[in-house]
């Protein structure tokens, strides 16, 4: 529940809401602070006492993973008829059954155990900071180590971190959706406020909401679950959205559910029938549902996940979620920005130049007079990279600047920051600074060799910022958001940021990953289109943000298919393309690091960011990156077909041996006089073949399975399973046959023929399975896999001549049994694989897709005409033009 006013949740303390109603330095009084921030010693006490600054621990509990793994109605269905078994005599058979129940549960904890440890120590790895004072100087600070009485500062594109009673705005408004749902900003205010509502505080900033304009200086009052915020979360159930991995996931757990509903109910109604005892039946039942379903399922794929989520973790790549790793391996096209994956993402001051392009000093100084970041002695802090840029060249030492009377921040919609100056003359300034095309659209008699030299310089590679001023009159009450127009161009202050020298190479790789490659940046379209061509990138088109609005969404979606570059793009834009992108079933991948990327990260399949991006857009990200580099990204994308590819194979293994085997269970109950197989040999024979399947995650993959991406399609594997299930089964019945007429075998012996043999085709199958290669041999296991499954084959047939035997239910076989089921398993694994060969000549696709979903799209792009309708209503050919001229 969120405080009310005149409570507090600590003594000495202050709760939001009597601070929002307080002078602030009364608030810094009652919180033992001041102006300047606290001491670090003070800081660090007070942590030891709050708390740290996080809504929620995430824990790994020994118990919370175990209630998981008994969750399974089946395993207490069959606890319960074993526990019934041993009561009614049966007491052996009741304890092996349990036994057996017990090793498969331990077995699927331990690794869902491994794999939540995992979890816990990526998370641990993703940090969020934020601009505190101190012992008196601005500084970075972890966001967890923020308490009562830290003073913060807050800017545009900020996260807050806590929540904050502002002592300092400068136009300062927050997007509080999050909290009240309301979609237009707040104005704040230092001013004491008074209000029924607890998130209703204008002279308050509230912890994970957006600051949207202008920036600010608030002392922290609550951290954590104290926060507005947090009460609110605290509340919530936190379940994410699943992803298509988890869809695919239960869409196949369903149709087994199914398969094994039928065939459970259909042996013991055989079985009552046959007037065979009632336990015996419903055990016999129960062990053959458990049979046909994948109990290591979940714990293939949580392993499956966590070595992937370690081996990325070497490369740099950190998932917040594991499950998102697959969907990164199905990205179809990567929309990115351009800083800091085709360059270098060091931006530096090069030169200040007057209108005709030779070398000033007045740009220079005016830019510095209306910049965002402040310098300090550690060096620049806040503002975006080119403000930060300023401050750090040569020639910004020692420059004298003038008062600071007003100032608007850079705001991504209008692309320009103003400020009102004020000299020590008593005149009065106003300066605008931002992007050419923005700046030059509001100033009067522009030189005319002002648009080639601009030409000049993109044409360059250089990144500019136009500066421009009027003078006002001494009263003059300019709105300094609305009336930046009637300027005169002061000049360009250009910057580089050189093209990474590994950039083309990434792209190259990304391409034949079977990935398009596209470039969303707020840049100039020359200075993108000279870049990608510095990198040996190809530029099929280039649009921009004022191209884009020109199409609807029909049109948008047939131009993005054939445009490399969206240049010149607002947040709107790059989220529009991203949806776009998505509407005809293609995967999309999103890259960007900064607090207009936020949405377009939330609307692309998989939200990529980077460790030093805002915390907007890490909050934001599915995956984090700690290199921005693309070629971190591609290793990335294969890392998660690999771990898809590797969990498709349990599953066509399961849903093909396991339906055979139970469906010849079924079969045989039909004329046998008998079980076929006790129950608890059922279930050893399930654990042994399970254990085999472990060693699945660690397997290789072939090359052309990660060349191209994936997806579920439970189309395809219910034909896999009509296909090779059918198989597995004609040969357990030849078992069958050759036990009960040829060695005319006792009820122990065919019990223990048929487990010997089910369980070496099963396990061995695996290897023709795990690729679709014809010779299978062409295909090379990893050491792990060559060994597991040949190891748990030969238990199995090693069992009936242990001393377990005479527990189990086994007995000896003779040496004949053995020489047949040689020739056996050798036919079927002959006939597997002529089958393997003719299946996958029908479906081509090496991962269930019969066709590409970006290749379906481009066929409906060919099939349109080439003309469509503009938002205007006039008729466009497809919009891939060259660069435009400014002129």
């Amino acid at each position: 529940m969120i405080a009310t006013a005149g409570t507090s949740k600590r003594d000495g303390r202050v709760d939001l809401v009597t601070s929002a109603a307080m002078h602030p330095d009364a608030v810094l009084h009652v919180l033992d602070s001041r102006a300047s921030g606290l001491s670090s010693a003070e800081a660090s006490t007070l942590l030891q006492t709050v708390g740290p600054n996080v809504l929620a621990v995430h824990t790994v509990t020994l118990f919370g993973v175990l209630g998981r793994q008994l969750r399974n109605p089946l395993l207490l269905l069959l606890f319960a008829a074993a526990v019934v078994s041993a009561l009614t005599g049966a007491i052996a058979d009741g304890i092996i059954i349990v036994a057996i129940v017990a090793l498969s549960v331990g077995l699927g904890f331990v690794n869902e155990y491994r794999s939540e440890m995992a979890v816990n120590a990526l998370h641990s790895n993703i940090t969020h900071r934020a601009n505190a004072w101190r012992d008196g100087v601005l500084t970075m600070v972890d966001v967890r180590d923020l308490v009562p009485g830290d003073v913060v500062q807050i800017g545009v594109g900020d996260l807050v971190p806590a929540d904050l009673r502002l002592l300092e705005v400068r136009r300062l408004e927050c997007e509080e959706a999050v909290l009240t749902g309301e979609s237009t900003s707040s104005v704040k205010t230092i001013d004491p406020a008074r209000s029924d509502s607890p998130t209703d505080l204008a002279s308050c900033a509230f912890m994970g909401t957006v600051v949207h304009q202008g920036s600010g200086c608030g002392v922290v009052v609550a951290t954590g679950a104290d926060t507005a915020f947090g009460a609110i979360a605290t509340g919530l159930s936190g379940r994410q959205v699943d992803t298509a991995f988890q869809v695919g996931l239960r869409s196949f757990s369903k149709m087994l559910v199914g398969v094994a509903a039928v065939l459970t109910t259909s042996i013991f109604v055989i079985n009552i029938v046959l007037s065979r005892p009632l336990i015996e039946s419903l055990l016999f039942s129960l062990a053959i549902a458990i049979g046909i379903t994948p109990q290591l399922l979940p714990a293939i794929v949580s392993v499956s996940l966590s070595s992937g989520s370690r081996e990325l973790a070497k490369r740099k790549v950190l998932v917040k979620r594991l499950v998102v790793i697959e969907d990164l391996g199905n990205i179809q096209v990567l929309f990115t920005d351009k800083t800091g994956t085709l360059t270098e993402g060091t931006v530096t001051f090069d030169s200040s130049l007057d209108p005709f392009g030779r070398a000033a000093s007045e740009p220079l100084r005016l830019g510095l007079a209306c910049n965002d970041a402040t310098m300090t002695a550690s060096g620049p802090v806040g503002g975006n990279a080119l403000d930060r840029a300023l401050w750090d060249a040569d020639d910004a030492r020692g420059v004298a600047l003038p008062e600071r009377a007003d100032v608007v921040p850079f705001d991504h919609a209008t692309q320009i920051a103003s400020v009102k100056l004020t000299t020590t003359a008593g005149a009065v300034q106003l300066v605008v600074k931002g992007a050419p095309e923005a700046v030059l659209t509001r100033c009067i008699d522009i030189p005319h060799e002002s648009t080639a030299a601009l030409e000049a310089i993109f044409a360059q590679g250089a990144r500019v910022v136009a500066v421009a001023s009027r003078d006002l009159a001494p009263d003059d009450v300019a709105d300094l958001s609305a009336d930046c127009n009637g300027l005169t161009l002061i000049g360009f202050l250009t910057f580089v940021d050189r093209p990474k020298a590994d950039a083309g190479a990434a792209i190259e790789r990304l391409h034949q990953l079977g990935i398009a490659v596209k470039i969303l940046t707020g840049d100039n379209a020359a200075v993108a289109r000279k870049v990608c061509t510095d990198i040996g990138v190809d530029v099929e088109g280039v649009l921009t943000g004022a191209e884009v609005d020109k199409f609807d969404d029909d049109a948008l979606a047939l131009a993005i298919p054939s445009t490399t570059v969206f240049a010149r793009v607002t947040p709107e834009h790059k989220t529009r393309i991203v949806r776009i992108a998505r509407r005809d079933g293609v995967d999309v991948g999103f890259m960007g690091d900064g607090v207009n990327d936020a949405i377009a990260l939330h609307a692309a399949d998989v939200g990529i960011s980077v460790q030093t991006a805002t915390d907007v857009a890490k909050d934001a990200a599915d995956i984090v990156l700690l290199d921005k580099d693309l070629g971190v990204l591609a290793d990335g994308v294969a890392e998660g077909r690999r771990i898809f590819a590797n969990t498709l194979k349990y599953v066509l293994m399961a849903t093909s041996s396991n339906f055979g085997n139970m469906f010849s269970a079924a079969g045989a109950s039909l004329f046998l006089g008998f079980l076929p197989m006790l129950p608890s040999q059922i279930l050893l024979n399930n654990l042994l073949y399970d254990v085999g399947q472990l060693a699945i995650p660690t397997d290789n993959v072939d090359a052309e399975i990660v060349a191209r991406p994936a997806a579920w399609d439970i189309a395809f594997v219910r034909r896999f399973m009509s296909v090779f299930g059918p198989i597995s089964s004609i040969f357990d019945f030849v078992t069958f046959f050759v036990m009960l007429h040829l060695l005319h075998a006792s009820h122990s012996e065919f019990r223990s023929g048929w487990f010997v043999e089910s369980l070496a085709t099963q396990t061995l199958v695996v290897f023709l399975i795990r690729t679709r290669r014809v010779p299978s041999l062409r295909s090379r296991p990893s050491v792990p896999m060559l060994i597991t499954p040949i190891t748990c084959a030969a238990i199995g047939a090693a069992l009936p001549f242990t001393p377990l035997a005479h527990l189990l239910g086994f007995t000896s076989l003779p040496i004949r049994f053995f020489l047949i089921l040689f020739g056996m398993i050798v036919a079927y694994l002959i006939l597997v694989e002529f089958a393997k060969a003719r299946f996958y000549a029908r479906y081509q696709h090496p991962q269930a897709l019969p066709l590409h979903p970006h290749q379906r799209h481009l066929r409906r792009v060919q099939r349109r005409a080439g003309r469509f309708t503009a938002i205007d209503g006039t008729k466009q050919s497809p919009p891939v033009t060259p660069v435009r001229s400014l002129r």
